[in-house]
């Protein structure tokens, strides 16, 4: 789990260093760096949709593939996320967070953080590296990136963004820890399919920063789970 402790320091200390100039920066520069920060967070997760759903077919052409399972993906998450009002309780645990620790958007830093950090492949892959072989080079490489990212994050939505430490630590944690476990049953297309229907929920992030569309980010998490299910039931692959 070397890997998963350097990622995890990473992000506290990128987010230290956001805290420490977040405190020199006025609120209307602040407002303009979410804009931006919201511009990059979009292309990220356009970027990561687009890798997900193309590929070269055998005839040299770029084919789409996916859009239904992204479509029933996010509707029937969506429909999940709000019976059981998961913005909500997240919100009001958020509420109790920025009371004690007297910080604004803890929830939002905390549930935006925890998305950029933990969705990818990078993750996934990294982790059972770290895990089967020892072999930490991804999640190094993650750790670089995630520090840097925290550092602006932390400067625009606060504390909360630190906390999504906790949430890299239990994710790529238990991947290497079970590694040997989990990895005969992941394969690329699983990976693919995941990525994909987690990327358009970090577009879903850098919407909402740049417009006033509210989409309700948390009640979306159970679409994360729908390709794993899909998978599983239409694929049935196991590597050997």
């Amino acid at each position: 789990m070397t890997g998963t402790f350097v990622n995890v320091g990473a992000i506290v200390a990128g987010s230290l260093v956001g805290l420490l100039l977040k405190r020199g920066i006025p609120e209307k520069i602040t407002d303009s760096l979410l804009k931006a920060v919201g511009l990059v967070v979009l292309i990220v997760g356009f970027n990561g949709v687009l890798i997900a759903m193309m590929s070269v077919g055998l005839d040299g052409r770029l084919r789409e593939e996916g859009v239904l399972l992204l479509l029933i993906s996010l509707a029937v998450g969506c429909l999940v996320g709000e019976l059981l009002k998961i913005e909500d309780r997240l919100n009001g645990l958020g509420g109790i967070m920025e009371r004690r620790l007297k910080s604004d958007n803890f929830a939002k830093g905390f549930v935006t953080a925890s998305l950029v950090f933990v969705i990818g492949a990078m993750s996934v892959i990294g982790a059972l590296n770290d895990g089967l072989s020892g072999d930490s080079t991804i999640l190094f490489t993650k750790a670089i990136m995630d520090g840097i990212t925290a550092i602006v994050l932390t400067t625009a939505l606060g504390i909360g963004v630190m906390f999504s430490a906790v949430s890299v630590f239990i994710v790529q944690g238990a991947i290497s820890l079970l590694a040997r476990l989990i990895a005969p049953y992941v394969s690329d297309d699983l990976i693919r399919m995941f990525s994909m229907v987690g990327f358009a929920i970090v577009m879903a992030i850098g919407f909402n920063f740049l417009t006033d569309a509210k989409i309700r980010i948390a009640n979306l998490l159970p679409a994360l789970v729908i390709p794993v299910i899909y998978y599983y039931v239409f694929y049935g692959n196991i590597i050997a």
